[in-house]
């Protein structure tokens, strides 16, 4: 584990889950509870201030407690956490009024309706219970889920104005049920540590605490788990398997959440932490880095391949009001959307991006057209160290082993500098991060996000993964009420697009590289071939004169010659052949034609639920198209390290 890059702000990022109110091991021990907790987020700013100290440049952000503010467990830790300053963020399932008409459980269908209304209920529990969430309402950022409001809303009426009628009610609780399953969810993947007050009982209750904490143990995300009967007992879990009989052995385990809080803010690569800001930002590309794209110009079936391929970097600053300016204009025309959220997606993700991009471009460039031209060179260098057999320059041959030398050395020049510039690495370092941003500002528009467990392993540094992660965790939730009028707007401006020219760009791409790969390999082969031939007809030529068919001075006057070709010809198509192996052109269109492939499914599920009415349009096939669109993003970046990661610049041999 390496130090925390300098200059990368942090947030650890927290989740709370448990019992409600009424539970009687919480309503009769709520207070020892509360102390517990207390006392655990106090042992979290003492882990942070450890970091602090080990880690003097660090930009610590205060930590962030997800919570869904239900009267309980939930509010017990936001009066905890608001205590030490931080700050609280609630992923509601349902808009406002409803969620706190269903979470104060009112019992007769007056008081339900009074509290949807906005009013105040007549039994003194539930009005206390409302007015609980209330209070936390307004004092937390607010991610609420109303896009099945009104359904939910008449089944919840339909349930307390028959209270006896089964059907009705299990209608309402596998509603509601559904719907605090996923607000559970989006906490989960906002948070790096799950913390859970839970008895060990039912798991089965979709959106229970139970459940939502097996959902975090599924997908990786550590979780401290305190049992209501002994929470001044507590253990940190890793997997679903160490539920089994977790209370008894039970204990303080604060090394281990120390750990938990480390790995949240350090990036674990064992080599030298980095961000991209020790990165130069050039506006321009360079004549001498253009021999890779020069090769894809002219093997790629371009109109014009002797233009000019030096690129000019879009400028980070620049940005929004270009390439991305679509992006932003919808961005800004979301309905109901967070402005102030929005405007720091565009002012702070898209710049990342663009400066991630550019520099990963240019560091491109320079890595591959060095390979590139270390290969020609290598050809050049047999090629003119015989030149002076078909020019009979015996007496001169020292001429062409100096220049032969001249070539090697280069060779020689160029594998050291990038060897020592870091090129090959470095590319792949700043790569990494520009893919993880591009598609950012979608998945983030709409309260998405990667877990931190589900973040791809690196291959020999961390740090980019780290900064893509607290740069997109940095944001957070938008402070907005989802509808289902947003919903639709977010899938026809933001994400059809967006699928839409991904799957075009890969589309193009795998047909181009199809198309250089053949290309080169057809070059390669041909000249073997003449160069097989060559040495045919002069192996002919010297048959013919030992039969006295021809003259014996044709082979001997053309010996030269025809050596000279059978060294070059294939020495040339050698070098063809190393370049097209190194590019790997083929296997990076076969992984850009199954980049194409997903997405066009992804581009064909947005449009079937476009084509539908607004009802069929919910949260949670939205966020579910997004994270489709996220899984294809990683796995397109592990299947093209895979490829790359073992050809680091080196002597064509």
């Amino acid at each position: 584990m390496s130090p925390t890059p300098a200059g990368t702000p942090v947030r650890l990022a927290i989740g709370i889950t448990g019992h409600r109110g009424g539970n009687p091991r919480l309503a009769g021990n709520g207070a020892h509870i509360a102390a517990v907790l207390a006392a655990i987020f106090a042992e979290i700013e003492t882990a942070l201030s450890a970091e602090r100290v080990a880690a003097p440049a660090l930009t610590l952000h205060p930590t962030r407690l997800h919570t869904l503010l239900a009267h309980g467990v939930d509010q017990l830790a936001a009066a905890a956490a608001s205590e030490l300053g931080w700050e609280i963020v609630a992923p509601l399932p349902f808009g406002r009024a409803l969620n706190v008409a269903i979470n104060a459980q009112p019992h007769s269908h007056v008081d339900g309706m009074a509290l949807l209304a906005g009013g105040e209920a007549s039994d003194p529990g539930v009005q206390a219970r409302a007015d609980g969430i209330r209070q936390w309402s307004d004092r937390a950022r607010l991610f609420q889920l109303a896009d099945r409001d009104a359904e939910i809303a008449a089944l919840f009426e339909a349930m307390l104005a028959s209270p006896d009628d089964a059907v009705r009610a299990r209608h309402f609780h596998a509603a509601a049920g559904s719907q605090a399953a996923l607000a559970g969810r989006i906490m989960i993947e906002q948070s790096d540590l799950l913390i859970g007050v839970w008895d060990n009982g039912s798991r089965d209750g979709v959106g229970g605490t139970g459940h939502t904490i097996v959902r975090a143990l599924e997908i990786g995300t550590p979780v401290l788990l305190l049992d209501p009967a002994r929470p001044e007992y507590w253990s940190i879990l890793s997997s679903t398997e160490s539920l089994a009989g977790w209370q008894t052995h039970t204990g303080q385990d604060r090394e281990r959440l120390h750990a938990v809080v480390g790995n949240a803010l350090q990036a674990r690569d064992g080599g030298v932490a980095r961000t991209l800001q020790d990165e130069a930002w050039h506006p321009r590309g360079t004549r001498a880095s253009t021999l890779y794209r020069r090769i894809e110009a002219l093997f790629g079936g371009e109109q014009h391949p002797l233009r000019s391929l030096v690129q000019d970097f879009e400028p980070p600053e620049r940005i929004a009001s270009g390439s991305a300016a679509p992006l932003v204009k919808a961005a800004a025309a979301l309905p109901g959307a967070d402005r102030t959220f929005v405007a720091a997606v565009t002012d702070d993700i898209l710049p990342a991006f663009a400066r991630a991009d550019g520099i990963s471009a240019r560091l491109s460039d320079s890595y591959r057209s060095g390979m590139v031209a270390n290969f020609i060179l290598s050809a050049l260098a047999v090629i003119i160290g015989v030149a002076w057999l078909p020019l009979g320059v015996d007496g001169s041959k020292w001429q062409f082993a100096v220049a032969e030398f001249g070539l090697l050395a280069a060779i020689l020049v160029i594998t050291w500098l990038g060897g020592r510039r870091r090129l090959h690495g470095r590319w792949f370092e700043t790569r990494r991060v520009a893919e993880y941003l591009r598609h950012a500002p979608i998945l983030l528009l709409v309260g998405v996000a990667r877990p931190p467990s589900h973040w791809p392993q690196a291959t020999g540094t961390a740090w980019p993964e780290y900064a893509a992660r607290h740069k997109l965790r940095a944001p957070g939730l938008p402070e907005m009420t989802v509808t289902r009028a947003f919903l639709r707007f977010a899938l026809q401006r933001l994400l059809a697009p967006h699928v839409a020219s991904q799957r075009a760009y890969h589309q193009a791409k795998a047909k181009r590289l199809e198309t250089i790969s053949h290309r080169l390999d057809r070059l390669a082969a041909t000249l073997f071939k003449v160069a097989v031939g060559a040495v045919a007809v002069w192996l002919l030529l010297r048959a013919g004169a030992a039969l006295q068919w021809l003259p014996y001075a044709w082979p001997h006057a053309s010996s030269k010659v025809f050596a000279y070709l059978g060294v070059a010809l294939p020495t040339l198509g050698a070098s063809i052949s190393g370049i097209r192996y190194f590019g790997d052109f083929e296997r990076f269109a076969a992984i850009s034609e199954v980049t194409a492939g997903k997405l066009a499914q992804v581009e064909m599920r947005i449009g079937q639920l476009l084509a539908g009415p607004d009802a069929a349009i919910d949260y949670e096939g939205v966020s579910r198209l997004a994270h489709g669109i996220d899984e294809i993003v990683v796995s397109e970046i592990e299947s093209w390290q895979a490829v790359f990661s073992g050809k680091p610049i080196a002597l064509p041999a």
